[in-house]
């Protein structure tokens, strides 16, 4: 009686778990980039908002790119990686 029993996984939808971490990181990016932008710019502008992109300062909108790149490397990483 095993509670984890593999069901029926079929050759390429089979465990994937590289792509699903990857949408789950780029959706939570994008949670993160929607929140700052609705706080920044209600008290701020959106140019104080953008410029936070660019800026000099480690702030939490270069950690939404580095997620954004981390999800597509999961992705990417997850649809072409050989199944042995």
């Amino acid at each position: 009686m095993n509670p984890f029993q593999e069901g029926n996984v079929s050759g390429k939808h089979g465990k994937n778990w590289m792509s699903g971490m990857g949408l789950v990181v780029i959706v939570m990016a994008t949670v993160i980039a929607l929140r700052n932008f609705y706080l920044y710019t209600t008290h701020l502008s959106v140019g104080f908002y953008l410029d936070n992109y660019t800026n000099n300062s480690v702030t939490n909108e270069k950690f939404v790119i580095a997620m954004l790149i981390g999800g597509g490397i999961l992705l990417y990483w997850g649809k072409f990686r050989n199944s042995d």
